[in-house]
């Protein structure tokens, strides 16, 4: 199919904002649930971001994060913003968490079950489509309210005319002299980043899938932050 037909058909029946979730342990389309990350070498949750499940499946869970969006995104402990503070002693400083609006347009993101990394698709205001950015994680964790990971640092750009490039490979190198990253775990990220770039090279999915021409639907509204956005799951699945 052309022009993201594939991709519109996967999503015709979508279903109401906040309908139940599906059978077989799959989210509804317009679903709202969470897409949260733990804190590096620590056990807290610090970044919560509600998103409205586009496609979810055996093979792929879609989430549309939306602009204005009320998230939960960590800070220095004296609110400074994480990238102003020095590479050197980004990771080492006391941290807290803050609750913001998700800034600039809004971001689809889809990851295949079990896979170690997602790829996020950005636009500019006016949905010229920008860029795929592929955000090199643990493999995502489904619980009943959302879905959890750890991020790696090291990520890769991928644009439209299927050029690509290594991202934040000086802060991928400060996690591991900060001991963040240890050496087994450094070495499974690049190989995962290797993979993914394979992917690249070879225009599979999900690049190839036509998902730069989705657009959410105008009926949808902006999820709410819970109060409880940092719960402990009662059940955990992958």
């Amino acid at each position: 199919m052309a022009d993201g037909e594939a991709v519109r058909a996967a999503t015709e029946a979508e279903a109401e904002v906040g309908a139940p979730a599906a059978p077989a342990g799959y989210w509804a389309p317009g679903s709202h649930i969470l897409w949260r990350y733990r804190e590096n070498g620590g056990p807290h949750l610090h970044i919560a971001r509600p998103v409205t499940v586009v496609r979810d499946d055996a093979d792929l869970l879609a989430v549309w994060l939306a602009p204005g969006t009320e998230c939960v995104k960590p800070v220095l402990a004296d609110g400074t913003p994480v990238h102003l503070e020095p590479l050197a002693s980004r990771y080492t400083k006391p941290r807290a968490v803050q609750r913001d609006r998700w800034f600039g347009t809004g971001v689809l993101k889809l990851a295949r079950p079990g896979a170690p990394w997602s790829v996020w698709l950005f636009w500019d205001p006016d949905w010229r489509f920008k860029n795929w950015y592929v955000n090199l994680e643990e493999p995502l964790a489904r619980w009943e309210g959302g879905v959890d990971s750890e991020d790696h640092f090291l990520d890769i750009s991928v644009h439209p005319d299927r050029t690509w490039h290594w991202r934040d490979e000086d802060e991928f190198a400060q996690a591991q002299r900060d001991r963040l990253v240890d050496a087994r775990l450094a070495e499974r990220v690049r190989k995962a980043g290797r993979a993914a770039v394979a992917e690249v090279r070879a225009w599979g999915s999900p690049f190839a899938d036509g998902w730069e021409h989705w657009r959410p639907d105008p009926s949808w509204a902006v999820p709410s932050l819970p109060g409880d956005w940092d719960r402990t799951p009662a059940h955990v699945s992958s």
